[in-house]
């Protein structure tokens, strides 16, 4: 009764991949339903091989290669529109980008897709019901969203490996693999059950399936004993520093007056309760100033004299003119009481759209621009050394840089304190801030570093160098959270592109090797 089903061509190559790639957004943060990968990718295996049969009878009248291209686009549409609808609430915060919700809700998913029409297109004719197809087929999907997150700036969002951000034992295998060999190794996981389909003996598939549930409790072993050495580690450390997180809540709006920042400043200030006796760190998001200069601030820099002391530190985004390269930077700085910068980081990884126009010349002719406020694109910041202040040695990522894999390696050795400042309140009450924060847990883990998010509108957070949150605020929750943090410096850093690409050509070893035996 199922091959009849699977027979009819508009269900098995568009209705079921589509509503595949739909359900695997429950897999990820909010909802962290990590079983159904269990059986997504095994029936997106098995699929793929019945087409590749039917293909030369069911299916003849149209070209072969063309059906693998077809299961894989709409399974690709269906993953990135229901994993990535809510960027689209961004585009409502001003009448002239409404006409663009279109785009970021068909077109985008659409040409994300490609990452897996692409690989399902390449691997397709060569699998079989067997292992060592497994293998190849994990392999393909683990290299492509490797691609995804390089070429055009990089998007590595929603990877295989986030949907496991609610099981702290399990990744902690990240610090010594890297994101992308972590996630080559869930995607091959996922789909090791597709066993269960082939033509092997009863007594096997028990012998798999017990192999499988052994392969879960050796990185559950290895994950608990990791986080409890760390925190016997923790307690003879003596270097630590007394950090605030502020969530201030403000929404989202453009054109504030001088009296509406102020006003925002004041209720920063009551928010850090800074203590005057106290070494502190207070962190607060960005984009608190919306729209304002560091330079247009400095009327207001009363306040911070009035409010905290010698041995306070504030950090917050602001933007930030260069008048010899004549344009703004999408900066992180750090002030003192006096209002005088110690220290200021320049993003690197501008969002597409959001902070940057792609040919820019060619759309401002059609009276297009960048969505967040102003008109020019933010300058690009160049790579630098990590901000250092007292004892803090701190590398800082602003908003969405957050999900680069690429910026923990290059951080320096000396790091000590990851901070991640960020305005969710573009995604409003979706699932955006969620998974934005989930890649938050997997960055402190792979720096073995402690983790400090201020995010307005969305979770802030400090989180552990083993990815434990050990203090949070929800979205659309205001104050403050407070932490004396432990100053962890790891001088060996994980390789992790060397790794993963390591295991991919084991992968495809493995199944040159077996090939005459994949019939």
């Amino acid at each position: 009764m199922i091959e009849r089903y699977l027979n009819k061509r508009y269900l098995t190559l568009y209705l079921f991949p589509f509503i595949l790639g739909c359900l695997t957004v429950f897999s990820f943060q909010p909802f962290n339903y990590t079983f159904i990968n269990f059986l997504i990718l095994p029936l997106l295996f098995y699929l793929t091989v019945y087409i590749k049969k039917k293909s030369k009878s069911v299916y003849r009248k149209k070209p072969y290669k063309k059906n693998f291209f077809l299961f894989g686009t709409f399974f690709g549409f269906g993953f990135f529109l229901c994993g990535i609808y809510w960027i689209t609430n961004s585009l409502t915060f001003d009448d002239s980008f409404t006409f663009l919700i279109p785009i970021g809700l068909i077109v985008i998913p659409l040409f994300l897709s490609l990452f897996f029409s692409i690989p399902i297109l390449l691997v397709g004719p060569f699998l079989n019901l067997n292992f060592v197809s497994i293998f190849l087929f994990s392999g393909s999907l683990g290299l492509f969203d490797y691609i995804r997150s390089k070429i055009f700036t990089g998007f590595p969002w929603n990877l295989w490996a986030y949907s496991f951000s609610w099981f702290n034992e399990l990744i902690q295998i990240l610090d010594k693999s890297g994101l992308f060999a972590f996630n080559l190794i869930i995607i091959s996981i996922f789909t090791l059950p597709a066993f269960c389909l082939f033509k092997i003996k009863l007594g096997k598939k028990i012998l798999y399936s017990f192999c499988l549930i052994l392969f879960f409790i050796f990185f559950y072993l290895y994950g608990n004993y990791s986080i409890n050495q760390n925190q016997k580690d923790i307690i003879s450390l003596n270097d630590k520093f007394n950090i605030k997180v502020i969530s201030p809540n403000f929404d989202l709006k453009y054109g504030l007056t001088e009296t509406e920042i102020e006003t925002r400043l004041e209720k920063l200030i009551r928010y850090s309760d800074p203590k005057k006796n106290l070494k502190t760190l207070f962190i607060w998001p960005e984009g608190v100033f919306s729209g304002y200069s560091y330079g247009e601030l400095i009327k207001l820099k009363k306040l911070f004299i009035r409010n905290f002391g010698k041995d306070h530190y504030i950090l917050f985004g602001v933007n930030r003119l260069d008048k010899e390269q004549e344009g703004i930077y999408n900066s992180l700085i750090i002030v003192n009481n006096q209002f005088d910068i110690i220290q200021e980081y320049k993003k690197q990884k501008l969002v597409p759209f959001g902070e940057f126009l792609p040919f820019e010349k060619l759309f401002n002719k059609f009276g297009l621009k960048k969505i967040t406020e102003g008109h020019g694109s933010f300058l690009v910041g160049k790579k630098q050394k990590n901000l250092e202040i007292d004892q803090l040695n701190i590398l800082p990522l602003i908003c969405y840089e957050i999900i680069f894999p690429k910026l923990i390696q290059n951080s320096g050795e000396g790091t000590n304190l990851i901070i991640n400042i960020s305005e969710d309140g573009w995604f409003g009450d979706s699932i955006g801030p969620h998974q934005h924060f989930a890649k938050s847990i997997y960055r402190a883990i792979e720096r073995n570093t402690f983790l400090a998010r201020s995010a307005n509108k969305g979770i802030s957070a400090i989180i552990s160098n083993k990815g434990q949150i050990i203090k949070k605020l929800n979205p659309n929750e205001s104050g403050n959270i407070e932490l004396e943090v432990p100053l962890i410096k790891r001088k060996n850093k994980n390789k992790n592109d060397l790794i993963f690409f390591v295991l991919l050509f084991t992968y495809i070893f493995i199944f040159k090797f077996n090939k005459k035996n994949n019939g």
